[in-house]
């Protein structure tokens, strides 16, 4: 059937065809790219939906077809037509009052499809024929007309609508979720199919029903309202294509090709499924059998062949009852569910929710190991003995066993009685199956018609019972279905008959507590159901993995079942899944849920680190031999100079092996550093869980070894610089605790020299004799390993002879003698008359010497010679020393000799004089310079000597300076002279150092405000002398601070000395670093020293910025040694930021000094301390606890350590003289004050280390 409507609209190329949820399940599988896509958007915004079905659609198709009828009556009547016949094609034709003048041809624009197409009429009298290319879909046909080059628009236009393909095949399923009542539709219509609807026809019974649906998605759509059990035949699918036209409907539908298909849906199950059992007994005699059931020879109801009719129950008098029992007896002996003796037992089987929730499994059993006993208590019930039917039918009466003991398991006579409920209706039924299984063996089977409610069968064995009733749907051509919802039910008969019901309620609230790492205990709440006993499983989930290669805990995989509440033999790491079921002699109930338990595995053993390098070491350990795990995780845990954190990071994972024992490379590490490793073992639980935080080991790695960069040698000093690593490491953060630089001579008498240099620095110096060769290397030391540099060959010239000196002049010789210095082999000395010719001096040949004393003889009298001195190492000569020497005439007569002697003796005499004036007016001029334009004069002499009065004197030390100078050639002597007598001279200096300033004022310490400010009563500070804080306010004491300004060796103002900040003056104290913008904090002293509090710790813990008064102090870094710490601060006040350096020298007792051993280790201290104040002119602060002791002892020191550079000599008394006029006790104790000569002692014999040695000479200097 075709269906065309033609339209005239002058001017008009419209597509005429409206759509109205037309669809294409086809247009994604055929060709025609182009038009596929098209296609998809023109329907674009179909959606599924749910089926709208209409069971009867006859009065819904009359409309169209009567519409189809006006249309085409519409269509003969008009002139041009287009229409689509049988075989799908559109056929246009032209009438002759189509034809016009002028009109040179004729042409249909075809329009529908992505591409508009244009074909010309070929013969006007002919139709035109186009082949579509979608089947089901409305095309517009225009007819153009040509005039002369140019087309017309549509004169008229025809709306035409292709037939679609019939459907290729269906095919029908179950709806999984209701099958009773629905089903999937799935068709396969052919490609470049284009439909709207789909009308589905059957026959249900003896109707034919049909709908249209039209939520068809792939092919595919859900049916939800078919009848249960019911039949359908014949169903067939129908696609039907609809279009709308100036709002006339256009429809046409394929034709139906496929097979018709059958369906039946399943039957809803019976309802209220309930059973007896029936215990039977008689006192017959053997081999007969006691009529049960009331003979009855009307109709029987049909019943299958096993069917067994139960009496009524009815009570019967007492009388009769025992008339009765006096010839045989029938005994009904109900086995009740709960254990509570009942006379009936019924066992109904809710089937109404069925299909709502996954039924579930109605028994779980394990084969009987042994009967369980008998129920000893029967009741029996007299009644009237049942007649039997006709013995010779098959399974009509059940034959009890004679003998007992000839069939032991035999049961005695027990009925089994069904009873149930049609099912739901509307359900199309024709009876009902029942199935008996024991032990999981299908015994009887057995079906009933549709009227049949009941069920009876003789049980002749122990064992598990589950029986089942079915509803069976058979009628029609469609097959037999049976309904699919649990009825089943289980019981389990013992060998004497004693029933034990099935178990439907799972155990609830299982809880699993772990007793230890192998141990568990199991607790539930109790059951409401009767049951004897409970059975615990536990499988383990770890073993469930589907690779062997993945894990290997396989040999610990075991599935246990326990009857005890206690689990034991578990692995450690392993996963368990733990269920609980109840049991009732071999019956089991549903399990519980499952309940996931993790044990947490045992931690690694004997981990170890070996070292390989200074960034890599090889980590091993041993794996606990019973446990079960997924992978190791090796973390480490070490201070990140780059985020300036400390975390565990995860560095490797290592999968289980069998392997007991286990390692792994770590790379990459930081030299000298301190490193944690830590080994955990993961379980493939989930989450995993981990142990063992213990299974740690600590580790510092051994430095990298430095390479020595530079290295240069200057009057005896040899220095040397040094880099370490690649890149650039705050060596603060790492282990590192000093470098060591060794230079091994060859010759020297002292073959080693060595230096420690702290961490920070990369340069040292060493005094060096020289003409030797050293093997030069620098170490760096930690704790636990030490990595020294590539050795360094250093080749030292020879020095030149030293103080060379001509005596015992002749009139043929000369002796000289001069000073050894260094390493030397021999000596060439050579020389030379003053006036001689070159032919003359190249014939002189020089003479060798191994002594620092030659002879020269065979020399001219009277004549001068230039004699050279050249000193030799290793063949390389050092630079000459020459000294002119003259030899004396030969002799004269005595007299005149005599008198020449006494001239020239008395010009040497008269000349000696005048020089030793003028030396000894420089050397005053000199020291007036140095100690001040005073009168020095010991009155501590004149005080011993009784020769002054005891009060003139005191009052004269006060205002007088006191001064000691001594020649530091002098000073070893100097210092064994004050050192006699239990240091007798040194107790006589100091007690004159104790009167010095006692004269002077300190009022402002005196205030009222201003004492609380002061650590010690005693430890003031002068007026004249003492750093003032500048204040916004003017208040009493605001200005106030503990403190003096103290000369140095540069200028009047270099340090600062000040006692140990107090909690209530930190605030002053950093204030006044502000203010004087002091570059440098020296502390010479602990926060707590022999538990008493020295000092408040007035700066930040850590590195958060902390704020003291309208400071701000923040921690930068922190570097420690041995014997001090040196700390970086960063003050802001306001927009203003100055960066402070704190050096705490840790080893320094209180009112004492270091020991003799830690000279050294002061003095570089305090080499340290000049070396970053020679960058500044700023005072450098310097405190201990009072600020006198040991804070005077460090200034002394580093003022003689810069004035022995440059002199020769060395005022001690005159130095602390000075500094005692400034703060009270500087040099607090005698004991100091000798210390400090002790160290001057050492600076001078370092210096004249120096001053003895020359220029470096090195071979492969570009190579260093």
């Amino acid at each position: 059937m075709v269906k065309a409507v033609r339209a005239q609209r002058s001017g008009a190329d419209t597509d005429l065809c409206a759509w109205s949820g037309s669809r294409s399940d086809a247009a994604a599988g055929g060709g025609g790219g182009g038009a596929i896509v098209w296609m998809r958007s023109r329907l674009r915004g179909r959606r599924p939906g749910i089926a709208r079905a209409d069971r009867d659609t006859r009065t819904m198709l009359h409309p169209l077809f009567l519409a189809l009828h006006l249309l085409c009556f519409t269509q003969s009547m008009t002139a041009f037509q287009a229409t689509v016949n049988d075989e799908g094609l559109i056929v246009a034709t032209l009438d002759s009052s189509d034809l016009q003048e002028n009109v040179t041809a004729y042409a249909v624009q075809i329009s529908g499809e992505p591409r508009t197409i244009l074909i010309q009429f070929v013969n006007t009298s002919e139709p035109l024929l186009y082949n579509a290319s979608f089947h089901g879909l409305c095309y517009t046909v225009g007819l153009l007309l040509r005039r002369g080059q140019a087309w017309s628009r549509p004169m008229k236009t025809v709306a035409v609508l292709t037939k679609p393909l019939p459907v290729r095949s269906a095919q029908i399923l179950d709806y999984k979720e209701a099958p009773e009542t629905g089903v999937v539709f799935e068709i396969d219509p052919p490609t470049r199919n284009v439909f709207s609807r789909v009308n589905i026809s059957y026959a249900e019974g003896q109707e034919r029903r049909s709908m249209l649906y039209k939520d068809f998605y792939r092919g595919k759509t859900v049916f939800k309202h078919w009848l249960p059990g019911m039949c359908y035949r014949n169903i067939t699918f129908q696609l039907i294509s609809e279009a709308t036209v100036y709002q006339t409907a256009l429809v046409t539908h394929s034709d139906i090709t496929h097979t018709p298909l059958h369906h039946r849906t399943v039957p809803h199950p019976p309802l209220n499924i309930s059973y007896k059992i029936i215990h039977l007994s008689q006192r017959a005699a053997p081999g007969q059998l006691p009529d049960m059931l009331p003979h009855d020879s009307g109709q029987r109801s049909p019943r299958q062949a096993r069917d067994v009719p139960l009496m009524e129950e009815r009570e019967e008098e007492e009388t009769q009852a025992e008339e009765n029992t006096s010839d045989e007896v029938i005994g009904v002996t109900y086995a009740p569910f709960n254990s509570t003796k009942v006379l009936t037992v019924s066992a109904p089987i809710d089937v109404n929710n069925s299909r709502t929730e996954e039924a579930e499994p109605s028994s779980y059993w394990l084969d009987p190991t042994e009967p369980s006993p008998a129920d000893k208590d029967e009741e029996f019930v007299n009644g009237v003995l049942p007649e039997y039917e006709d013995s010779n039918e098959p399974g009509s009466a059940m034959a009890l066993p004679a003998e007992p003991s000839v069939l032991p398991t035999r049961l005695p006579p027990i009925l089994l009685e069904l009873r149930w409920l049609p099912p739901r209706p509307p359900t199309s039924y024709d009876g009902f199956n029942v199935y008996i299984y024991r032990d999981g063996n299908s015994t009887e089977t057995a079906t009933v018609d549709e009227s049949t409610h009941e069920f009876f069968t003789e049980l002749t064995e122990p064992g598990i019972y589950r029986v089942q009733v079915t509803t069976l749907s058979s009628s029609g051509d469609c097959e037999s279905r049976e309904s699919s919802g649990d009825t089943a039910f289980t019981f389990y008969l013992g060998p004497s008959g004693e029933l034990l019901e099935d178990l439907r309620e799972r155990p609830q609230a299982v809880s699993v507590r772990l007793l230890d790492s192998s141990t568990a205990a199991i607790s539930w709440a109790p059951s409401s159901q009767n049951h004897n006993g409970s059975l615990v499983s536990v499988v383990s989930t770890t073993c469930l993995k589907p690779s062997l290669s993945q894990r290997m805990e396989n040999t610990y995989c075991s599935e246990e079942n326990s009857t005890s509440d206690i689990i034991t033999n578990l692995t450690p790491g392993a996963q368990y899944r733990v269920v609980v079921y109840h049991t009732n002699g071999p019956l089991i109930s549903p399990p519980s849920e499952p309940v996931i338990i993790d044990i947490e595995p045992t931690g690694v053993r004997e981990l170890t680190v070996y070292p390989l390098s200074p960034t890599a070491v090889i980590l091993s350990w041993q794996r606990p031999y019973h446990v079960a795990f997924r992978k190791y995780v090796l973390q480490t845990f070490f201070f990140n100079p780059v985020t300036l954190a400390s975390e565990w990071t995860t560095y490797y994972e290592i999968a289980a092996t069998a392997s007991v024992i286990a390692s792994v490379r770590v790379t990459d590490l930081l030299p000298a550093w301190y490193y944690n490793f830590r080994v955990s073992m993961v379980t493939w639980g989930d989450p995993p869980l981990s142990c063992c935080e213990s299974s740690t080991v600590s580790f510092v790695t051994a430095p990298e070894a430095p390479h020595i960069s530079s290295v240069d040698y200057s009057h005896g000093i040899l220095y040397v610089r040094w880099t370490y690593g690649e890149l650039f490491i705050d060596l603060s953060h790492s282990r590192m605790l000093h470098w060591q630089v060794v230079a091994v001579g060859k010759k020297g008498p002292e073959k080693t020299y060595s230096v420690d240099v702290t961490r920070n620095v990369m340069r040292a110096s060493l005094p060096l004799p020289p003409g030797d060769i050293y093997n030069l290397t620098v170490t760096a030391c930690t704790e636990r390993s030490r990595n020294t540099s590539t050795p360094n060959i250093i080749k030292l010239e020879p020095a030149p002879p030293r103080s060379l000196y001509a005596v015992n002049a002749t009139h043929s010789s000369v002796t000289l003698l001069w000073t050894e210095e260094g390493v030397v082999d021999y000596y060439q000395v050579l020389c030379r008359p003053s006036k001689a010719s070159k032919e003359q001096l190249k014939a002189l040949e020089p003479q060798t010497s191994t002594s620092h004393v030659v002879t020269i003889s065979g020399l001219i009298p009277s004549s001068s010679y230039n004699c050279t001195i050249t000193s030799f190492s290793y063949s390389t000569p050092s630079k000459p020393t020459h000294i002119s020497v003259s030899t004396v005439a030969k002799e004269m007569n005595p007299s005149v000799a005599a008198i020449s002697a006494l001239a020239v003796l008395s010009i040497l005499l008269i000349s000696l004089l005048v020089l030793f004036l003028l030396v000894l007016r420089k050397k005053h001029l000199q020291m007036t310079r140095e100690c001040g334009a005073e009168t020095f004069v010991n009155f501590a002499s004149f005080e011993r000597d009784g020769k002054l009065p005891y009060n003139w004197s005191k009052t004269a030390l006060k205002k007088r300076k006191l001064t000691s100078p001594v020649q530091l050639d002098d000073f070893e002597a100097f210092f064994k002279d004050m050192s006699k007598d239990s240091a007798y001279k040194f107790s006589l200096q100091f007690e004159d150092l104790k009167s010095i300033g006692l004269d002077l004022s300190h009022d402002a310490a005196d205030l009222p405000i201003n004492r609380p400010k002061n650590r010690y009563t005693n430890i003031l500070p002068y007026d004249f002398s003492r750093v003032k804080l500048i204040s916004m306010h003017n208040d009493e004491g605001s200005d106030y601070i503990n403190a003096n300004y103290i000369p140095g060796y540069r200028h009047n103002k270099e340090y600062i000395a000040t006692q140990g900040p107090l909690p209530e003056t930190r605030n002053d104290f950093w204030k006044m670093v502000l203010q004087q913008k002091s570059p440098i904090i020296v502390m010479l002293t602990q926060c707590s020293e022999r538990r008493r509090v020295k000092c408040d710790h007035y700066w930040p813990f850590n590195e958060d910025p902390v704020m003291y008064g309208e400071v701000s102090v923040e921690l930068l870094s922190e570097s420690e040694s041995p014997e001090w710490i040196i700390r970086k601060f960063r003050l802001g006040y306001a927009d203003e930021s100055q960066d402070v350096l704190h050096l705490n020298y840790t080893s320094w007792p209180d009112h004492g000094v270091p020991t003799v051993n830690a000279i050294e280790s002061i003095l570089q201290f305090v080499h340290i301390v000049r070396q970053q104040a020679n960058r500044t002119k700023d005072p450098i602060i310097v405190h201990c606890s009072a600020g006198v002791g040991r804070t005077g002892t460090f200034i002394a020191l580093d003022r003689l350590m810069q004035h022995i550079r440059e002199h020769e000599y060395v005022d001690i008394l005159g130095m602390v003289s000075e500094m005692r006029s400034h703060r009270l006790s500087m040099v607090q104790t005698e004991e100091q004050y000798v210390f400090i000569h002790q160290c001057v002692m050492l600076m001078w014999q370092k210096k004249k280390q120096q001053s003895i040695t020359s220029d470096v000479i090195y071979e492969n200097a570009s190579k260093t």
